[in-house]
């Protein structure tokens, strides 16, 4: 399973993306995470449906250091595949 998520919120300048690489990394998906312009932090992930449960999960929570207001989450045709390990993109 596939998808596409997009954090908002305190979520720059606060480890928020090493936080999603951490947890991701934990649950052996693979994906990418990256900060936009507007200030959120999107990215894509790929894993098994459990994992990704629990993901999306721990993504809406957010480290105590940040503050997650709102959580899109989309399912994505699964296409290309994603790097492994989850990668931080400039």
């Amino acid at each position: 399973m596939k998808i596409f998520f997009c954090a908002k919120g305190r979520v720059q300048g606060v480890g928020f993306r090493a936080f999603v690489r951490r947890h991701a990394r934990a649950q052996d998906l693979a994906g990418w995470v990256r900060n936009e312009a507007d200030g959120s932090v999107s990215g894509q992930a790929c894993g098994d449906a459990e994992s990704l449960a629990l993901f999306r999960r721990l993504l809406k929570a957010g480290p105590s250091w940040g503050s997650v207001e709102s959580l899109d989450w989309q399912v994505l045709d699964e296409g290309e595949s994603l790097p492994l390990p989850f990668e931080i993109r400039p």
